[in-house]
Order: C-alpha cells, then structure tokens, then sequence
C-alpha cells in the first residue's frame, strides 16, 4: 500500500491507538509492521483471529501476558557463542512461564468456546518445563546466581562470608580503641575498591599505618587499609575472584542449555507476538465499539452507521454509504466545511482497517471490500519548493492514480478540477470521472461545479450526493444524504447575514437559466426528501411500537404456557400421588388377606372381607369415586350368572347368587367377595349359573389347575410385555404359587434386561435367576415369589 496514502487517511494513528493495547514490547513491534493487504483469504483469516479474541476477551477477560518479554536480542547471541548474563536468563524463565500460562489459558478457553485459530497458534508453542527450572534452580527473581546452583560456589561463598566477618572482627576492634577512634573521621567500616577501609583524617597519615585506596573530595578523610587486615583481604579478594569464575561457569553452562532449544525458543517468540497483536486488535475493537465488517472482493461497500474513529464519539456524525452494486460511483457536492472530506477519509480509513484485519467503528451488517490498492488526492498539497500551485499538485496526484489504479481499486478524490478555471475545471473533471468510469474502479469525489451534479443525474452507474446544510441555523449537519446533489445555499446564507436584499435580487438575475432549473430541480428533490424522511421517521415510529407489541404478546404467551405447564404438571403430579396410594393400599390388604388366610386355616370371615373392600373403595383415587357415582346413576338388573365388573377394583367376574336387595356375592377369579349391587357394571350373562353349593366365602391358598405356571412374552414389545407380567405376577401370588417362569427368548438382550431389571423393584418378587441349561438358559427367567 502506497505510504503516502497511508499517511493522507491517518493510519498510522490508528496504528498508534492499537499499540496502546498491546502488553508486550513483542506485540508493539507487531503492531508497528502491520500494513492493509489486498489478498482477499489473508484478510479473512486475520479478521477470523481478531473475533476470536473478541469472544475470549467477552468469555474470560484479558488474555495473560505477564511474565513475557523479547528475549530476541538474547536468543541471537546465544546463538552464535555468547555468554548470557543472569538478567538474560531470568528474562528466558519468565518468559517460558508466561508462555506456558497464556497457551493453557487459550486451550481452556477452548474448550468451553471454540476458537481454531487461536488454538492452532498456542499449539505450536512448547513447553520446555525443565530448562525453565534449572534456570530458576540457579538464579533467583532478583537475576541472582543463588549459592546452591553448584557445590563448588556454595563452598565458596561460605569462605568468603567467614572471611568477611573475620576481617570486620578485627577492624571492630580497632575501632573500639580510643587512641584509634581520636585519629577516625567517623567510626564506621567501609569498602573501596572491593577492600575493607575505615576513614582516617588527614592529619594522622603518618601516624596510621596502612594502605590508603581513597579520599574524600576535600582531602580532610583518607579510606585506608590497616596493615593489619591486609592479608585477610588478600583471602577475600581471592574468593571473590574463585567466586567469579565459578558464576561464569554456571553462567556458560545454562547458555548452552539455551542454545539447544533457540530454535524453538525462537519460533515462541513468533507466535507470542502474533498473539500478543491479535489481542491487541480486539482491544482496540472494544475501545473503539467497532464490529466485524462482512467481506468482500467484488467492489461493494456498504457502511451502516460508520464513524471515523479519531473523531470524539461524543461529536462524530455516523455515516451511511453503498457503493458498488447499483452505482459505481458517487459526486458529493455541498457547502465548505460541510464534512465531505471527512465522509471521503471515513470510507478510505474503514476500508483500509478492514485490510488490516481490524474491526471497523460501524453497525453488524456493514460490509467493506478487498481492495488491490486505495488511492486518494486529499488536501490542499501545494509546494513552494517545488513550485506547483494547488491545481499542479492535485494534477500530479491524479495522474499517479490514473497510472497505478486498476479495476479493483478504490478512487478518492478531494475538490475535483479545482484551482483553475471552472469552466475547464468541470470539463477536466468529467473527463477524469469517465476514464475511471471505464476502468472500473469505484470511486467517490467531491467537487462544487454544477456541471457534475447534471452529469451524476446522465451517467449510467453514477449517483449524487451532498452534506446536509441546515439553513434556519446556517450551520452544516454533517449528514451525507445519497441520492441528492448539494445545493450552493449562498443567497440564502448572505441573506440571513444580512446583505440588501436589492444585491441578491441583482445577484439571481445573474444566474443563467440552465443553474436556476438545476437550483429548482435541486430544491424540489430536497423538498421530497424531507418528506420521505417524514414518512420513513413515522413508519420507523410504527415498526418499533408494533414490534413492541409483539413482544409483549410474546411475553404474555410465554407466561400462559409456563402457567399452562405448572398446572398440568401439578395434576400429573396428584395423580400419581393419587395412584400410587391406591396402590400402597391395594397391596396392604392383599397382604392383610393372606395374613387372615393363614391364621384362619383357609377360611375368611365374612366381616373381614367386608372390611377389606371398604378399605379397597377408600384408597380408589377422586376420579374412580366419580365413576362410581356415575355408575350409581344407571343402575342395571342384575341377575346370578351374569358377568359383571367391580368398579371399585376394576376386575372382572360373575355372579354367583344375589344375596339381598342390595348385595350379591361376586366370584373373582380365585376368591369370592360380596358387593354392593350399586358396585357392579353388567358386561353379559355366563352360559350356565353355578350351583347353589359353590357358593362360599373363602380364600383358597392351595394350587389351582387355571393358574398357568409361566407366561410367554416372546415378541411383545416392552411396554406390553411389562403389563402382562405384572397382571401375571399378581395371579401367581394369589394363587400362592411359589415359583414361576418368565419366557422372553433371547433375541438382542433387551427385552431380558428390561424385565429383570422390573423384577428387582417388584412387591411380590423374592429372586429370580437365569434358567439352567435344560430349563431354557438365557431365555427364561425363573422367579421365586414370597
């Protein structure tokens, strides 16, 4: 991209706000190389990278970057030999943290919410945990080779500390003697020249023996080396230089860890400043409220509310622009200071940070194209030292952009043609206009010549537009209104400022005829924009107040339904209540009348079966009991033999004889009851009526020859396959049967699974197992009831 057009639209302050977001001097130095790219897929993917880091800064906050630091310079002369300082390794440690930190940091993130990109690039980081504690092993947080990073340098500095103290031990000594400290300037130990000194006024030299290693700046204090402590600081000095050799030692020795890894350490560093400048770009999307533009590469531009994003929010007029599919060109004309070159610099500048792969200060569905090149002649470029005139420098600028441009590229031109005679000024401009035109290139330019308002109104594929001006207050709005070419407005600015209006008049009549239908022609269209704008207004007033509407019913139905499940929920729920105490209750008395069947010998008291069924209509759910009324009402004649149903227990049997008026006694399979009549429901008459002698009320618990042994379920679906096997189980139990066998075949397992899985919660069921080999295998369950 042309540098001097990257300068004319201000990229480089966006580039300035954009490193403000980077936490890295890696990511700075990104951001600084960062330049618009033509190539339409490249673009794709840095804007893909950008909205993920969006979503991760929306998802988890601010990425870590802590710890990392450019160890480049470091890695480069490691590389080829060099000796790194303890500083330099500390950096490499931190760095390696930080690395690992931000990779599990992005792939934890990853996993909640996808992003490739990001998770692609953290992948290639590596994690070279070892080097990183060795380093920290040897150097502490203050780039301080610690006394365990050797054997040997432990030793030594042990020394060393020993002889550090003997030698203060000695000089405290010398200090505490009087006829020493009258000949001190101040009784204290000092270091000079890496010896231990104590200060001696001037006039005592002769008198103190020793080496003198300093003075002060006024000659009054000497720092001299007792003859005494010579030797011991000899030791120390030695130590000091052991001392250093063995730092070195251990220096070169993690140098030369590092060299092994530089190359990967290398590729780290790449990656942690791409990332650094991804995030980076989602910062500035979050400073500057700026949204995912939709691309393309077929020349088409449409802006939603864009603002330029070095104008204060507070005072930047959005801008709305489309360009490229029914038109490929746009004459905005209107006042000075009216914001066309501002609308010109906001479109080259979105675009430009689209290329970029930035976010653009813009509504959701804006979309920008990928363009090859953005050219622009903006601003007043004259040159004294070059002697060109405004309209030389405009021409120069124009001529590169006719010889550079191509069909896809995008053409801003500032105040077209101007600087030299309106006349030729006009035509030069349409001419460059229609030479563009042919190429194909899309272009938006600014002018005030009229001549080019006529000429958008004939060109095929070209469109008018202006910046609104508001005459009542004289000011402009800053509004680019497409569609509408700019009026001059200069009679009625000068009339308001007041100027006679005997010189305006004068003025008109001065207006040739072709420029007074224009200015009428002009008025006239504004004139019906205001009123579109009126009646687009009121229908936008109509839209919001129906889409209000909407979602209050939208509300008002999600509170019915959610009311309307509460309710039915809460009846499913009683009813389940409802049966499963029925349920409760019906097996209590089965197990009340086996109780009363064994303590009676076979033998059941009519009282106690009369009990029984009173119990058995108590735990009937509501909705049986208002069967039971409706059964009352229709009452049926009901004769011995007839097949009948009890409603209260829902089974079926006959009559055996009627016993009075209002009871008969009922034979229900195995066990016969009295009931009410108003209890039964006639279902048909029995072929024969049993004889009189048949009737008893008892319990019989003794094997009946009816009761089948086995139920064979083989091709029943599951659900159907549960029924009978209850129904079964529940006669087998009341025939006092003590064991029987379920047949469900083999077939996949499922129907197997299933209903042993039923057996193990069921009331009756005391085991069951597999079938042995010559009782069925594993197509037979054998249940053993209690």
């Amino acid at each position: 991209m042309n540098k001097k057009i990257i300068k004319t639209l201000d990229y480089q302050k966006i580039l300035h706000k954009l490193a403000h977001h980077a936490l890295t001097s890696l990511g700075k130095d990104a951001v600084e190389k960062l330049e618009p790219k033509g190539d339409f897929e490249l673009v794709k993917l840095r804007l893909q990278a950008t909205d993920e880091a969006v979503n991760v800064e929306r998802l988890k906050g601010n990425a870590p970057f802590g710890g990392i630091r450019d160890i480049r310079s470091s890695l480069h002369r490691v590389r080829i030999g060099g000796m790194l300082n303890p500083a330099e390794l500390l950096d490499i440690s931190t760095t390696m943290f930080g690395t690992r930190r931000l990779k599990r940091f992005v792939l934890a993130v990853h996993e909640e919410y996808a992003i490739p990109m990001l998770k692609g690039q953290v992948e290639l980081l590596t994690e070279n945990k070892p080097l990183e504690d060795k380093i920290n092993s040897c150097i502490d947080e203050n780039a301080v080779v610690v006394d365990g990073a050797s054997p040997e340098l432990g030793r030594v500095r042990s020394e060393l500390r020993t002889g550090e103290g003997r030698v203060r031990e000695r000089l405290e000594q010398m200090l505490r003697n009087s006829s020493v400290q009258k000949m001190l300037q101040d009784v204290l130990i000092t270091i000079r020249n890496d010896r231990f000194v104590i200060p001696v006024k001037s006039e005592y030299r002769s008198s103190f023996g020793g080496m003198i290693h300093d003075q002060s700046a006024s000659g009054a204090t000497l720092y001299i080396e007792p003859d005494a402590i010579v030797q011991l600081n000899n030791k120390i000095r030695e130590l000091k230089f052991k001392e250093e050799v063995e730092i070195e030692k251990i220096l070169r020795a993690l140098s030369e860890l590092v060299a092994e890894q530089v190359d990967l350490l290398v590729l780290d560093v790449d990656q942690l400043a791409e990332l650094d400048f991804t995030f980076a770009k989602a910062g500035l999307a979050r400073e500057l409220k700026a949204t995912m533009p939709r691309l393309n590469d077929r020349g088409f531009i449409k802006i939603k509310r864009g603002r330029h994003p070095l104008i204060a929010a507070d005072s930047v007029v959005p801008l709305d622009l489309e360009l490229g599919n029914d038109f490929s060109q746009i004459i905005v004309t209107g006042p000075n200071t009216g914001g066309k070159t501002v609308s010109l610099k906001t479109v080259g500048l979105l675009s430009l940070m689209a290329m970029s792969g930035l976010f653009v200060p813009a509504e959701e569905g804006s979309q920008l194209c990928v363009f090859d090149a953005i050219y622009a002649d903006i601003g007043d470029e004259q040159s004294i030292e070059q002697n060109l005139s405004t309209f030389s420098s405009h021409m120069t600028n124009i001529i590169s952009i006719l010889r550079d441009m191509t069909p896809k590229s995008l053409v801003l031109l500032d105040e077209l043609g101007a600087g030299t005679d309106p006349a030729e000024g006009s035509a030069l401009a349409i001419s460059i206009l229609d030479y563009i035109h042919q190429i194909g290139c899309r272009i938006i330019a600014t002018t005030h010549y009229s001549e080019l308002k006529a000429y958008a109104y004939q060109k095929q594929g070209t469109i008018n537009a202006s910046m609104e001006f508001d005459i009542q207050t004289l000011s402009p709005t800053y509004r680019l209104l497409v569609g509408v070419p700019g009026r001059s407005n200069a009679f009625a600015i000068a009339e308001r400022l007041g100027l006679s209006k005997l010189i305006i008049e004068h003025a008109r009549t001065q207006v040739g005829e072709e420029d007074k239908r224009v200015e009428s022609m002009i008025a006239s269209l504004e004139e019906n924009r205001l009123i579109a704008e009126a009646e687009r207004q009121s229908a936008e007033r109509m839209r919001r107040e129906a889409e209000e509407m909407r979602l209050t019913l939208e509300a008002q139905q999600a509170k019915f339904d959610e009311q309307r499940d509460k309710l039915l929920e809460k009846a499913e729920r009683d009813a389940r209540e409802a049966v499963a105490k029925a349920r409760r209750e019906a097996d209590e008395i089965i197990a009340d009348l086996r109780r009363m069947a064994q303590e009676e010998a076979g033998g059941v008291k009519d009282h106690r079966l009369v009990e029984a069924k009173r119990r058995l209509d108590q735990a009937a759910p509501e909705l049986r009991e208002k069967q039971v009324r409706a059964a009352k009402k229709r009452p049926e004649r009901i004769e011995a033999g007839d097949e009948v149903r009890v409603v209260t227990l829902g089974q079926k049997g006959h009559v055996v004889e009627i016993v009075s008026a209002t009871e008969a006694t009922v034979q229900l399979g195995i066990m016969k009851m009295k009931v009410e009549l108003s209890n039964l429901e006639k279902i048909g008459s029995t072929a024969q009526k049993k004889p009189a002698h048949q009737v008893a009320t008892t319990v019989k618990r003794t094997r009946d020859d009816n009761i089948r042994m086995e139920l064979d379920m083989r091709g029943l679906n599951m659900e159907d396959a549960l029924i009978e096997a209850d129904r079964f189980l529940d006669e087998s139990f009341l025939g006092n049967l003590g064991q029987v066998y379920l047949i469900h075949g083999k077939g996949t397992g499922v129907l197997r699974t299933g209903m042993q899985e039923y057996l193990r919660r069921h009331r009756h069921v005391k085991s069951y197992r597999m079938g042995n080999y010559n009782e069925g295998g594993a197509g037979v369950t054998i249940v053993e009831l209690k």
